[in-house]
């Protein structure tokens, strides 16, 4: 199954008569044999890190006749639970006091047409004074969950929620690809409602926001499939927006992500175009490869206006996720996973072509701006996640998640440290047995990567999952503490952590 990762999660609105409901809103209205097509390598040893079972090497059981995200730990588990004074061993830093928690897909349903699809599903785990404190998982009260899915337009509260966490303004927001927001209890991860930041939003929320560290604003934009396809917001640290500027792109094309700097807002638009024609046809993906579109970088200034915005060509590919981006002189730097293509051939269950760990260098200086590129590593490594206090700031470290070869399904492996400029990677290889998630790293200290990395782990062999805690500078000698959850937490996608008030 050579299937494209970021392909497989974020193939939106596959199902038909989704997609007629949706075309028809829209016309009313206006990697190689990897998981992620590395070559190069990651020299990886088979140490199962310090506390993680991992026994004797065994195969992951698949059954060819299901879904591979309805089995293994893409399955989704049937009971909402809650847990207190969990099992740990080895040490919690005891300076880690909040709740991490994170989103993914659960369709509550018996079935799910692909694990994009599935009802938003919250896990989290608070830590207090070097104890696990309690356990939580529940649903995000959607309308699509509520109300069962209408297959309409993810219009407001009808979307899945299921993508990303995010605390700003003293509120924890979970996000989809698109759709409006909802807020979550933070005590007890109950849904407080949908939010549209009071009338301000009209269309989409993104999954990636970017909080400015030195003001504290949210910087966010959202996609549609109707014009304006995409908007720019700003809201204050309280959350309430306080600009917002339509950004003039010809079609409706798939933006996953955006990043900034201390000065600049970066977009990339790229050829995965929204066919509004294979949609009403009843087309498995919509979302289509079309390299003759052109593919552009964008930059306006922090908060600026859309006049603003100055364009450069490039030659076409596809990012769903940057590290960060900083700016350096003249020259925007962004450090990001880009495919060279993406749905290629109107393929509905991912892309083809190759992907790398690329650094954009985008000169301002000139009358025109500039563009240049250079791969850091081809390492099969994606869902990137960095020190936010550095966010839009010159930054060295990053980490990501390293995805495995398997023939039957998307394998998640270690965790990996990547030095930027130089490119060296360090790794923490859990185990055959064992599969991390996505990374999210918490500071603890005053320098760039001083903290800890937290990752939901999953073992194959006993079926349980853990909250792994690693020291972000030292990945490779394992987790310093982990914790044995009370169910198997799926696979998933992105996190937060929300610090005790």
């Amino acid at each position: 199954m050579n299937h494209n990762l970021f392909g497989l999660m974020h193939t939106p609105y596959r199902r038909r008569d989704f997609l007629k409901q949706l075309s028809a809103f829209a016309l009313t209205t206006g990697f190689s044999g990897t998981m992620l097509s590395g070559c190069g390598g990651v020299a990886l040893d088979d140490a199962s890190g310090l506390i993680l079972p991992s026994g004797e090497p065994i195969a992951m059981p698949f059954d060819s006749s299901i879904p591979w995200w309805l089995q293994g730990n893409f399955a989704p588990v049937a009971d909402e639970t809650e847990a207190f004074d969990l099992p740990v061993q080895g040490a919690i830093p005891d300076t880690l006091n909040g709740l991490y928690v994170r989103n993914g897909s659960n369709p509550h349903a018996a079935d799910s047409s692909h694990w994009f699809f599935g009802d938003g599903m919250l896990h989290g785990v608070r830590l207090e004074n070097g104890k696990a404190v309690s356990y939580r998982n529940r649903y995000i009260h959607t309308d699509k969950y509520v109300d069962g899915d209408s297959g309409g337009p993810p219009t407001g509260g009808n979307n899945s929620s299921n993508v990303s966490a995010i605390y700003h303004g003293g509120k924890l927001l979970t996000s989809g690809e698109i759709g409006l927001p909802f807020e979550i209890n933070v005590s007890d991860l109950s849904t407080v409602g949908v939010t549209n930041f009071d009338n301000s939003i009209q269309t989409s929320f993104t999954a990636h926001p970017k909080t400015d560290p030195a003001t504290g604003n949210l910087h966010f934009f959202g996609y549609w499939f109707a014009e304006p396809y995409l908007t720019y917001h700003v809201a204050d640290p309280t959350g309430k927006v306080i600009h917002s500027q339509p950004i003039p792109v010809d079609k409706p094309t798939m933006v996953h992500s955006f990043a900034i700097t201390d000065q600049d807002v970066v977009f990339w638009e790229c050829p995965v175009v929204f066919d509004l024609a294979a949609a009403a046809a009843g087309a498995d993906n919509p979302f289509q490869w079309q390299p003759e579109y052109g593919a552009r970088v964008g930059i306006m200034p922090l908060g600026g206006m859309a006049s603003e915005i100055r364009w450069k060509e490039i030659e076409p590919c596809f990012v769903f996720h940057e590290v960060n981006a900083f700016r350096q002189g003249d020259d925007v730097v962004v450090d990001l996973c880009k495919y060279s293509t993406m749905f290629q051939g109107g393929a509905s269950l991912g892309g083809s072509g190759e992907s790398s760990l690329s650094r954009w260098t985008i000169g301002t200086g000139g009358d025109e701006l500039s563009f240049s590129e250079q791969i850091i590593t081809k390492a099969s490594l994606e869902l990137p996640t960095h020190d936010r206090r550095f966010s839009g700031r010159k930054n060295q470290h990053g980490w990501l998640l390293e995805m495995r070869d398997d023939p039957n399904t998307v394998d998640f492996g270690g965790i990996a440290h990547v030095e930027l400029d130089s490119g060296n990677i360090s790794m923490w290889d859990p185990g055959l047995n064992n599969h991390a998630n996505e990374p999210f790293f918490v500071p603890d200290g005053d320098g760039e990567g001083e903290g800890w990395l937290l990752t939901y782990v999953f073992n194959h062999s006993s079926s349980k999952s853990y909250l792994a805690i690693l020291n972000a500078l030292d990945v490779e000698s394992g987790p310093v503490a982990s914790i044995e959850l009370p169910q198997r937490v799926p696979f998933g996608f992105h996190g937060v952590w929300v610090p005790n008030s």
